[in-house]
């Protein structure tokens, strides 16, 4: 059964992992200083044993692009995959300022809330940046951490700048179309057959969400995450880089740039595969985070 949160167009679903981890998706009030209710956020946790591993999704997307990958940390790890503030299916108070800074504090009280002890933390993408921008604010929570074609050594977009009526709504608007959101999936993957329509509607549901298009728009505004070069020399945990060899998206320059930049770092390349090796590789990927672990 879907939970509530969950347009019924998820039921078209094909691919056993978006139906199993779609079903299994909770949500928990999490209490924080940014504002006087808490905000209902949505998770999934499965499997067992230490260190926990967290995983943190990229821009305009959820914990779903993680599907294929839980299942297999889960074999072995305590494996949590939650939605950023604003993001994913978790709750879009339009009364709560959405940026890098309240992204991460809404974080934290996550992990305060239902973790509570040091985790491998997972970013992908933009997620990436959450994470690189978690662990320097956070280092307590954090026991290692690894970045999946990761963002945050470039300068922040201009386009904040124009995100003005009705050019705001404009753009969301254009971004919500079926094809567009096609030609970016088919981009992200080395293998073009894996932008299938089991893939379209994963990265399609959450725009069902009430203000899922208020909240693009205020985040784009914020600036979005930065450059993180300056301060990611001060990364003192353990950091796997995994990037793939044939990123369209980010390309593939910052993945040795973040190999030079943090001290205790490893980067492996995934070949065969573009910006997504969760989703293209998953078991490689599994095995690399595993055997970080």
């Amino acid at each position: 059964m879907l939970p509530s949160f969950i347009s019924p167009a998820a039921n078209k679903l094909t691919e056993a992992t978006s139906i199993a981890l779609t079903k299994q998706i909770e949500s928990a009030a999490i209490a924080t200083p940014l504002s006087s209710e808490s905000i209902p956020t949505t998770y999934v946790k499965q499997g067992s044993g230490e260190p926990p591993i967290l995983l943190l999704h990229g821009f305009d997307s959820s914990l779903l692009e993680f599907r294929r990958l839980i299942p297999l940390l889960a074999e072995s790890k305590a494996t949590w995959g939650v939605d950023l503030l604003g993001f994913g299916f978790s709750d879009r108070n339009p009364d709560i300022a959405l940026n890098p800074e309240t992204i991460k504090v809404h974080l934290y009280y996550f992990w305060k809330t239902l973790i509570q002890q040091p985790v491998v933390l997972v970013g992908a993408s933009m997620g990436g940046a959450a994470a690189i921008d978690f662990t320097l604010t956070y280092p307590e929570a954090v026991a290692k951490l690894v970045l999946l074609d990761s963002a945050g050594l470039a300068k922040q977009p201009a386009i904040g700048k124009f995100m003005f009526p009705p050019l705001d709504y404009l753009a969301t608007e254009f971004l919500r179309q079926p094809k567009v959101r096609q030609n970016i999936s088919r981009a992200a993957y080395y293998d073009k057959s894996l932008a299938n329509a089991d893939a379209q509607l994963c990265a399609a549901l959450h725009l069902q969400c009430q203000n899922w298009n208020k909240a693009l728009i205020a985040f784009t505004k914020s600036g979005g995450y930065g450059s993180f070069t300056r301060a990611i020399a001060q990364i003192q945990q353990p950091t796997l880089i995994l990037w793939g060899r044939q990123d369209k998206i980010l390309g593939t320059k910052d993945a040795a740039k973040f190999d030079r930049a943090i001290p205790n770092s490893k980067l492996v390349w995934i070949e065969r595969c573009g910006h997504v090796p969760h989703l293209e590789k998953p078991q490689t990927v599994a095995t690399e985070i595993l055997q970080f672990c």
